[in-house]
């Protein structure tokens, strides 16, 4: 067998037709075709798959059983496969813990930084922080009050796991009696097994005396506490700690700072997080347009959302906050917006003196109490910090919303970790630098010699990752930022640069559309990182639809030549000349021009209407006016990072859904938004799945199934056994398969194989029971309806004008191969935004929507593009508008209007370059969307 080649035999997973492939190794290889054409069932259903398997079957059973599912894909046999690795758009982070600097493991370098060559600035004087004598400890006690008790305690274990048990029979036998265990003190023998998996902190008791003019004892004290905590002692006096250290104090006001070492500087660690957020940079806390949506109403109307189904009623809630309410004289039949600061400060504060109330229960009982009430807000927060209900919890949280943290202002670390400084800078101010910013500190950073020799290795370190992020395209992020709001494309170059770093040689990686939101100018960088991968040794199998990247690599394997079932064929592979040579091949015919989208013959001017953005300062945004004219095809493009997404998904989408009274929606910060009259109604149409459920499918999204269900329950059958269109549901009892519950698979767990699925054997996977399937209508039963293809049903349900233009608008967009009860699950993002569309497009114009996409084109072909444009055309040409986020150029030259955003990603981005058409943007020199425009438009 030749080691220069992986070699598939019979790859039938999914729509693959039983195909034989061979792929070259250590070559940077294309996989494309048109969406649903069955790349990705072959790049990583088949190939990925079969490596991860083979991987994992090295490993012992009982490992095996910890890592999930890995069924055999189907397919013949698969030769000279290499460990895989896949970079997909999947793997997003959506934990709020989780920030480029932690994926891309820099934090954990600059923490290492801070903890080896960081210097202690108080944060009160700005004055280096050095280590105290024990003087300087004597004379900070003796300012305690006389005859106050004072403890004297050593921290010998801090937030540490184990049962200490070895330690704490050592301290017995030094004579120790007392210590304090998570913060209760005990005699040593009392201590009881600690739990192991539990973190722990360990104070030893030197010493318990009552303040007096004794310096000596103290100084004998603090001596044996320091020898004790390896330089740290604890002073306890009533309710209030002193932490004194040998290394760190401030001169001036005594703040300490304890040893330093990397966990101090980790958000994720109770010894560096800030108390207050516990490392979050951001609380719970009420919202007042979520308590009180409409303040034009009084209390006893409802205006109060938490109280409104208990007002004057005799609920001990209730008659407590009106107590609190009549001690003040708060008018509840006044309009929450006419209440005084005052007034509205006690509603949702709190009584700020002891009131007495009595209040009388449903059945008689009276009591009465003097205390302080809590206001509305104070009682939500309080409640939901406490209930262990996931019910209550929710109830609470829905008054609730995300605001910065108070203490900390968002920094997320406590002032211990803010006060250590390198080169000027604490950690947080160096993780709110971009990648760009960053690598330009490092160069200019002024260390001591000393310094210099420590982080000579972790600054290496620290450079070159920064610099493979700055390869890929992303020198505009900020290491702060939240890994839960990247985009796919975004992610995917973040891991793309992480494995890069790694070096690793001799490895299988498949990529899925690396180059998805990159604009044109960037692409070029992530080539050339692709290329560095393979020269590293590794093989490369890349799905993408980016012209430039296809022309760029080695090989490429075109499969189709359409979509599903009329798709998973070999229809040609071979170098980038050798495919585009080949007239039967889809991607071929584009890349060698015969094929392309045309260019519009004439622009739309638009109806003379406008959406006015005044003054977005949304995120990077610079304080910029937008005008979109309405009644056009609206383009917002800009290179990564400029700012699109904060315009058009923040500042444009949010607001107008704000609007149009879309409560729980924080619109982006911008003056105002003029001409919201000419818009009734805002669809944003993303490409997050039509439903999170396999039950959900293409026909139940649309609302097609509804009727298709009221026709068969129209049929003769249907009538004469009384079943009505609920019988045809697969989601409730009656007409389904019980013994699946209308799954049509049932799971079979195998303990330390992966679970089985197999079809159920009551009802032979067809979901429905028998009396149900039937029911036929033209010779067709239920589930024989939803195993059609779109393009079969259109003609199956021609004679049904309802059922039959439902259909068509999803055939329009390019989704005839899918079937009707397909699985949500199994649709890719491009069809689950088609799905959208089509439901969408069901609907009559009314020349007063707007429909807003952001990057449409993310896993489609050019083929598909064309398609998309044409559906785009048909909502325009129908009156109403539509704006796209886009880098792709096929659709910017097909803009009636493009709003440019830049110069650049990040701080120096958020600008408008140019607004206006094709051809004013062409002519604008700063546009680099006018660059790559004009060659498109040039031919």
């Amino acid at each position: 067998m030749s080691n220069d080649k992986i070699v598939i035999k019979g790859a039938r997973e999914n729509n693959l037709k039983n195909i034989d492939v061979e792929i070259p190794r250590n070559k940077f290889v294309i996989m494309t075709g048109v969406s649903g054409s069955g790349k990705t069932s072959l790049a990583f259903d088949t190939i990925y798959a079969e490596g991860q398997r083979r991987y994992m079957e090295s490993l012992s059973a009982y490992a095996r059983q910890f890592l999930g599912n890995s069924e055999k894909p189907d397919v013949d046999s698969i030769e000279g496969l290499s460990p895989a690795i896949s970079i997909d758009q999947k793997t997003t982070h959506n934990n709020p813990r989780s920030t480029v600097g932690t994926v891309t493991e820099i934090y954990d370098y600059l923490r290492l930084l801070y903890a080896r060559i960081g210097v202690p600035y108080c944060p009160d004087h700005n004055e280096p922080i050095e280590g105290q004598t024990i003087k300087q400890m004597v004379d900070r006690i003796m300012e305690i009050e006389d005859k106050t008790r004072i403890m004297i305690c050593a921290p010998v274990v801090v937030n540490k796991k184990g049962t200490h048990k070895d330690l704490l029979e050592s301290l017995r036998s030094e004579g120790y009696v007392r210590v304090r265990v998570d913060g209760e003190i005990k005699y040593i023998e009392d201590v009881k097994l600690l739990d192991k998996n539990i973190k722990h902190t360990i104070d030893v008791v030197v010493d318990r005396i009552v303040k007096s003019n004794d310096r000596s004892r103290l100084n004998d004290s603090l001596e044996s506490a320091l020898k004790l905590g390896k330089g740290m002692a604890l002073v306890c006096y009533n309710n209030e700690e002193i932490l004194f250290s040998e290394n760190f104090s401030c001169k001036i006001c005594g703040f300490s700072v304890p040893t330093l070492e990397p966990r101090l500087f980790s958000f994720n660690a109770p010894l560096g997080a800030c108390e207050t957020c516990k490392g979050l940079g951001v609380t719970q806390k009420v919202n007042l347009n979520y308590l009180m949506p409409d303040k034009t109403k009084t209390i006893r109307q409802g205006g109060i959302a938490y109280y409104k189904n208990i007002i004057v009623k005799e609920n001990i809630e209730w008659l407590r906050f009106k107590a609190l309410l009549d001690h003040y004289h708060i008018d509840i039949d006044k309009p929450l917006n006419q209440m005084t600061k005052k007034e509205m400060r006690i509603i949702c504060e709190g009584a700020d003196e002891p009131i007495s109330y009595t209040i009388t229960s449903k059945n008689g009982n009276s009591y009465n109490k003097t205390e302080y009430i809590e206001g509305v807000c104070k009682l939500i927060e309080r409640r939901y910090a406490e209930t262990t209900s996931s019910f209550s919890r929710e109830w609470y949280g829905s008054f609730l919303s995300e605001s910065t943290c108070p203490t900390c202002g968002g920094k997320r670390l406590n002032r211990q970790a803010l006060s250590v400084r390198v080169g000027g800078k604490n950690i947080y101010e160096w993780t709110q630098m971009s990648i760009k910013q960053a690598l330009e500190f490092m160069d200019h950073l002024e260390l001591t010699p000393k310094q210099q020799e420590i982080s000579k290795l972790i600054l290496k370190e620290i450079r070159e990752r920064c610099q493979f992020l700055n390869n890929v395209g992303l020198n505009y992020l900020t290491l702060d930022r939240l890994a839960g709001t990247l985009s796919g494309g975004e992610a995917q170059r973040i891991r793309l640069a992480t494995q890069i770093g790694s070096h690793l040689s001799g490895v299988l990686y498949v990529l899925d559309e690396p180059s998805i939101g990159l604009h044109q100018r960037d692409n070029a960088r992530l080539i050339e990182s692709l290329k560095a991968m393979r020269d590293l040794g590794n093989s490369l199998i890349v799905v993408e639809h980016d012209e430039e990247t296809m022309m760029e690599s080695d090989y490429i394997i075109d499969i189709g030549p359409y979509a599903g079932i009329h798709g998973g064929e070999l229809v040609a592979c071979g170098t980038p000349q050798e495919i585009m040579q080949n007239e039967n091949s889809i991607t071929g015919n584009y890349l060698s021009k015969r094929w392309s989208i045309p260019i519009p013959e004439k622009r739309r001017k638009g109806n003379g209407k406008y959406l006015e953005i005044v003054g977005a300062t949304q995120n990077n945004l610079k304080n910029i006016d937008v005008k979109i004219p309405l009644g056009t095809l609206c383009v917002v493009t800009g290179v990564s990072g400029s700012g699109k997404s904060s315009l058009v998904n923040e500042v444009l989408t949010k607001g107008i859904q704000a609007a149009l009274g879309r409560t729980r929606v924080e619109p982006g910060a911008c003056k105002k938004i003029k001409g919201l009259k000419n818009i009734d109604k805002i669809i944003d149409i993303s490409q997050d799945p039509i439903g999170r459920t396999p039950r959900s499918n293409p026909a139940t999204y649309t609302g097609v199934f509804d009727d298709i269900r009221e026709l068969f329950a129209q049929t003769n059958d249907a009538k004469m056994r009384g079943y009505d269109k609920g019988r045809f549901s697969f989601n409730v009892k009656g007409g389904r398969c019980e013994a699946c519950q209308g799954d049509g698979i049932l799971k079979i767990s195998m303990h330390f194989l992966p679970d089985v699925y197999v079809p159920c054997d009551v009802c032979e996977g067809k979901r429905y029971n028998e009396e149900t399937l039937a029911v036929t209508y033209k010779g067709k039963n239920i589930y024989d309806v939803l195993e059609m293809s779109v393009e079969e049903s259109v003609e199956f349900f021609k004679n049904v004008p309802k059922i039959a233009h439902r259909l068509k608008t999803l055939q329009d967009v390019g989704l005839g191969y899918v079937k009707l009860g397909q699985s949500a699950t199994t649709l890719s993002g491009g069809e689950a935004q088609r799905v959208k569309l089509a439901s969408e497009l069901q609907r009559k114009a009314t020349g007063k929507t707007l429909f807003v996409l952001d990057e449409p084109t993310t896993g489609l072909h050019t083929h598909d593009v064309k398609k998309l444009m044409e559906v785009l055309m048909r909502i325009v040409d129908n009156g109403d508008t539509v704006i796209v986020i886009e880098h792709n150029l096929d659709v910017i030259k097909c803009a009636d209007y493009i709003i440019d955003l830049g110069p650049e990603g990040g701080d120096e981005g958020g600008q408008l370059i140019v607004s206006g058409s094709v051809d004013e943007v062409i002519a604008c020199e700063k546009s680099y969307t006018g660059q790559y425009l004009k060659k498109v438009m040039e031919g």
